[in-house]
């Protein structure tokens, strides 16, 4: 297995704890009655959807496309390294950010929310281009 997969598979499983943990914060919170936590549904949502689900498909991607070519049988790994880095950065900015815009909105919070959505855009880019030859007939 790829260091590459490993890295997206294992990073996937820890957002996917850490989804289900803000999503049992907000039941607790719904329950008790406490504080207000709709800042915190949107990065519910993206830590599973992006975090957890994303990853793990480009990460078994990565790993079980048919080869690119028998010299190079998963394409480029710099490109996806990028992916990795931008989708993660991505990720990891709009947690910041997407909380500071609800609570104290302005437009330094949501410049830093159209970054992070251009990190996770440009991470899709690159999982395109790096996969896109792969997927072929028998």
């Amino acid at each position: 297995m790829p260091a590459l997969t490993r890295w997206l598979v294992r990073t996937s499983f820890f957002y996917f704890l850490l989804g289900l943990a803000a999503g049992i914060w907000m039941a607790v919170e719904a329950v008790a009655g406490g504080g207000s936590l709709d800042w915190l549904f949107p990065i519910y949502i993206h830590l599973l959807v992006f975090g957890w689900l994303t990853q793990l498909i480009c990460g078994v991607a990565y790993w079980m496309f048919p080869k690119y070519t028998l010299g190079r049988p998963h394409a480029s790994a710099p490109l996806g390294w990028a992916m990795f880095i931008l989708l993660n950065s991505g990720l990891v900015l709009r947690t910041v950010a997407e909380p500071l815009n609800t609570l104290r909105p302005g437009p330094t919070w949501g410049w830093l929310l159209v970054l992070s959505a251009i990190f996770q855009w440009l991470a899709a880019l690159a999982f395109l281009i790096n996969t896109w030859g792969r997927v072929k007939e028998r």
